[in-house]
């Protein structure tokens, strides 16, 4: 009997659910990088959404010519445990000294963008959306899907997608330039006068005196 890939994934069968994996484990991987920040925990939320998918496939209706609604859906739902509880480690992580250098996967989190400030800038103003409308971001935008499949993923109406993805793309207009006008604050030279007071340059080397 001739099964479709909806029927095949519900009865168990392996073939189906490694053909699932193929074509859209890359989907999830990029958008666990870009909604976490994390290589390392990206790669495992692929492995967590797919072991909930294995366990939640009775509930992957016939609707719909993609499963990609559905499994976006676990994604998100894992994504949001796996951030919970990872933020006690980046909280500690944020008390550490920062680093200069760059992820090599930053270009990828933000398309084109190549400049590691106008990065930090859009991570640091991403996070300070609601969840709901960061979530819809990252789908829409991020991710690709269609107004119609980020409904199905999240269980929320598509004029509600419409409407808080252009929340946060308004939003995120001006708290991107918030974070990046806040990050190039010039620092004072030695000379200069800052709050009222001038910094002197100090010398690392003792005082000589000059002997002619």
């Amino acid at each position: 009997m001739d099964y479709s890939l909806h029927a095949r994934i519900r009865a168990g069968d392996p073939e189906a659910f490694r053909e699932l994996f193929r074509d859209h484990a890359p989907l999830v991987h990029r958008h666990a990088v870009r909604v976490s920040g994390d290589w390392g925990l990206a790669e495992d939320v692929v492995s967590l959404v797919f072991l909930e998918v294995w366990r939640l496939r009775a509930t992957l209706r016939d609707e719909g010519e993609s499963p990609r609604p559905w499994l976006m859906g676990i994604a998100v739902n894992v994504l949001r445990n796996t951030t919970r509880t990872a933020r006690r480690h980046r909280a500690a992580l944020n008390r550490l000294p920062a680093k200069d250098t760059v992820p090599d996967f930053a270009d990828e989190l933000v398309g084109r963008m190549a400049d590691a400030e106008q990065l930090t800038a859009a991570r640091r103003a991403l996070s300070r959306l609601r969840r709901a409308d960061r979530e819809v971001f990252t789908l829409c935008v991020w991710s690709g899907l269609g107004y119609a499949e980020a409904a199905a993923a999240l269980g929320i109406p598509v004029g509600t997608v419409r409407s808080r993805l252009s929340r946060a793309r308004t939003r995120l207009r001006k708290l991107a330039a918030e974070e990046l006008g806040a990050h190039r604050e010039p620092h004072p030279r030695p000379g200069q006068v800052q709050d009222g007071r001038t910094s002197a340059a100090r010398s690392h080397e003792p005082n000589k005196e000059r002997s002619r």
